[in-house]
């Protein structure tokens, strides 16, 4: 079932800032999406999925992100996925804001009270690229495709493109968890969606993954903000910069004075994460 309904529209930069909602195969739920497609009236734009960051919904950067000019500007699609299953009456899923609802962390879960539903890796990589070639042909070229996020969201963002070699032409991403193995809100995430054992854990760090990475060259760009509340507790960029390099791996690292983790720090520099696309997805 790859059909979909329009929630919301509003006209934006030229185009429209659309939200849909979809029965989800892989979650087994009803999600959201946001889908701006500026050029796309006209002819086929190459995709850029953003993935948010923990507590929120498509909404946040859809309100907040500034995506919209910059993705005019450049003839690109975005396409906001929702960060979790919704509504899926599982016992404890609303309990705490960095695990179950709005906390999916962009895993495939294999412990059985969550395997069913929360199986956000799928839900980005295969099924939502499915549904909106399905709906969009004529909009999307469903061949070019980039990805980039916000903390748990940047996460997702380098775990996609590290596990899916060439399925994304560029990544970047905001303050992004890149040691998940290594702090409190990944290895709360891991454990209750993986189980006990480190080695499934580290098919979800970025830090682990980018040491085998052998796909196309990826050039990676990542901001954080250096007031950023939990760069020393739970993002630790140093980590990725030296697993990069050891890997051979191209990541411009920008440190960004006096920004914090919030979206005043994102839409400051959410043109340059949409130029670094363009180049790629226009190319």
């Amino acid at each position: 079932n790859m059909s979909i309904k329009e929630v919301a529209s509003n006209r934006s930069f030229g185009g429209w800032q659309k939200v849909y909602q979809h029965e989800s195969e892989e979650c087994k739920c009803t999600m959201r999406f946001g889908f701006f497609p500026p050029q796309a009236e006209i002819k086929k734009c190459p995709a850029l999925y953003y993935l948010s960051g923990l507590t929120c919904t498509e909404q946040n950067v859809v309100t907040k992100g500034g995506t919209q000019g910059p993705a005019a500007k450049n003839g690109i699609v975005v396409i906001t996925p929702d960060t979790s299953p919704r509504g899926c009456n599982i016992e404890g899923e609303n309990d705490s804001y960095d695990f179950g609802s709005g906390a999916g962390f962009y895993v495939n879960a294999t412990e059985d009270k969550w395997k069913t539903n929360y199986r956000m890796f799928a839900y980005v990589t295969k099924e939502l690229p499915q549904v909106i070639r399905a709906n969009f042909g004529d909009k999307v070229d469903g061949d070019k495709m980039s990805i980039f996020g916000h903390s748990m969201g940047g996460h997702g963002a380098l775990v996609c493109a590290l596990k899916e070699p060439g399925k994304y032409k560029s990544v970047s991403a905001f303050a992004p968890i890149t040691n998940p193995i290594q702090c409190p809100w990944g290895q709360k995430a891991l454990k209750g969606y993986l189980g006990d054992n480190i080695e499934d854990h580290k098919e979800y760090d970025s830090c682990e993954l980018v040491k085998k990475y052998k796909g196309p060259v990826l050039d990676i760009l990542i901001d954080q903000g250096t007031n950023d509340e939990f760069l020393k507790r739970e993002l630790f960029p140093d980590h990725f910069q030296t697993a990069c390099a050891d890997a051979g791996v191209k990541l411009n690292l920008r440190l960004q004075e006096g920004y914090d983790h919030s979206y005043y720090f994102m839409s400051s520099f959410m043109e340059d994460h949409i130029n670094h696309h363009a180049k790629y997805l226009n190319a």
